[in-house]
């Protein structure tokens, strides 16, 4: 298990680089500035929180997703050696 967090690595910093952006737009929420109506009546009917946790979920699947493959193909890598 100890040898599985260098391959973890670069998917951890994925994640992070694709997180990064929408942390600093929800820093930036905070100041005033036009908006399209959209993201308006999104936030006023609260679907916006829908919309971030579909994302969140999705992300979240496509890492498990990539994980999971990856350990997969290092066992098969490893009986091949063998």
């Amino acid at each position: 298990m100890k040898n599985s967090l260098p391959k973890l690595r670069p998917a951890l910093l994925l994640l992070l680089a694709l997180l990064l952006p929408v942390l600093r737009v929800a820093a930036q929420a905070t100041v005033p500035a036009e908006q399209p109506e959209m993201a308006d009546a999104l936030r006023q009917s609260g679907k916006i929180y829908v919309v971030v946790a579909v994302i969140a979920v999705v992300l979240a699947g496509l890492l498990f997703f990539l994980i999971s493959l990856d350990r997969k193909l290092s066992r098969l890598e490893k009986e091949v050696r063998e």
